[in-house]
């Protein structure tokens, strides 16, 4: 452990069951599923593609370009983070007329980037044969840190300007380095965000060509999405964004802030094993949470709850729960334990930051969100604390685990300060 204590002070949130982290937390605990029939993707026919369901957002509307100059420069994704910093900028009060802007970091997690317009300018470009049509703002819009550029002007931030970009652990990573700049004196707040929407015809085609998908729930979409189930098929494709606001505790005291929780501890590895499958044995996920804890100086037996990265995949909820007994042995079965993503599907590069405020909002209140569509738990991956009931219990200390294609192992844990 390092320099600065890191605190938690603001939230927001853009997720397909709630904009804004009221929304968000009341549809989590009541175990509202996100995940819908998809309809339409733009014009292109859904007739041939295996799986027909996703974690949509609906009802996002992004500013008038006449109220807001910003929103309208960037796609999707970056729209969605941007509304929910600026709601985690309110709800932690901080005051940016007064703040040294200086001393205020961005770091976000992108899985895929601006693809709405990649695919919608390659396609014109490829219709029309005429490349002086291609949008002007094409180039800074479809770059991995377009989110994070955008946040940085909208917010005035001058310090630290980073973007994270390993697949589904990405946000994870994103937290994990704002942590580090308050650690090592390169700012006083840090602005640590999530984002991805990549619902369009050629993503949503590759990952069905992956065989990575669920197909068998297209009847039912609300059943889809079934981390640790026996009835499990693949996850679920979802977008959104999640925004926490990380400041050091000497900042966040001096100014009288509401502090979440405490963010103590951080790791990161590599599997050096496969692009998409994680070491069946669940060894290196186990090493992560290791480091994590030791960066945190805490031990397996001090963790009350975790919040999986359980996609719904056969392979990768098995893997992660043997790294789970690996590292907990008996206190696996005290442990409580949830799966965001089956709620909201897997939100790619915001994966980590969304279960990581619902992490947060179960240190706040002592409630675990359930683990929905969980009705016939897998025998290789039957946990005591997984339910698809609300739980409630005494919460100090939470892990929230994700990884990431390319053999990406991201961990962070959180201490509530009471």
């Amino acid at each position: 452990m390092l320099g600065a204590r890191v605190v938690v002070t603001g939230l927001g949130i853009v997720s397909p069951i709630g904009i804004g982290i009221p929304s968000f937390w009341q549809a989590a605990l009541k175990g509202v599923s996100g995940i819908s029939a998809i309809q339409t993707l733009g014009d292109f026919p859904l007739d041939f593609y295996r799986s027909k369901v996703a974690g949509q957002v609906f009802d996002f509307s992004p500013p008038d370009p006449g109220e807001d100059k910003f929103s309208s420069r960037v796609d999707r994704y970056a729209q969605f983070a941007l509304t929910a910093a600026r709601e985690a900028i309110r709800d932690s009060q901080l005051d940016l007329q007064k703040e040294p802007l200086e001393r205020m970091g961005i770091a976000a997690g992108v899985g895929m980037g601006g693809m709405m317009m990649g695919e919608r300018e390659l396609t014109n470009l490829y219709d029309s044969r005429k490349p002086q049509r291609v949008h002007p703002n094409f180039i800074p819009t479809i770059t991995l840190n377009s989110a994070s550029g955008i946040l940085s002007l909208a917010l005035g931030a001058k310090g630290p300007n980073t973007t994270i970009s390993t697949a589904c652990s990405s946000s994870i990573h994103a937290i994990g380095q704002g942590m580090q700049m308050i650690r090592q004196g390169q700012a006083d707040v840090v602005v640590a965000a999530g984002a991805d929407a990549s619902i369009t015809p050629l993503v949503f085609a590759g990952f069905c060509s992956l065989r990575a998908l669920s197909t068998k729930y297209n009847a039912c979409p609300s059943k889809a999405s079934r981390p640790f189930d026996r009835g499990r098929d693949g996850f679920v494709m979802g977008e959104g964004a999640g925004v926490l606001i990380l400041e050091s505790l000497r900042h966040a005291t001096r100014r009288k802030a509401k502090i979440y929780a405490e963010l103590v501890g951080y790791a990161a590895t590599s599997e050096a094993y496969h692009m998409v499958i994680p070491r069946e044995d669940g060894s290196d996920i186990a090493r992560t949470m290791r480091l994590a804890l030791k960066d945190a100086g805490l031990a397996p037996k001090q963790v009350d709850y975790v919040n999986a990265h359980a996609t719904a995949t056969m392979v990768g909820d098995e893997v992660e729960v043997k790294g789970l007994r690996t590292v907990f042995g008996r206190r696996a079965d005290k442990l409580f334990v949830n799966a965001t993503k089956s709620l909201v599907g897997h939100t790619l590069g915001a994966a980590g930051a969304i279960g990581t405020i619902a992490s947060v909002l179960s240190l706040q209140t002592g409630m675990i969100h359930p683990t929905v569509n969980y009705d016939d738990p897998d025998p290789q991956c039957a946990l005591p604390g997984l339910s698809n009931a609300v739980q409630q219990g005494s919460i100090q200390v939470a892990l929230i685990n994700a990884f990431g294609f390319g053999s990406n192992n991201g961990v962070l844990v959180l201490k509530g300060m009471s």
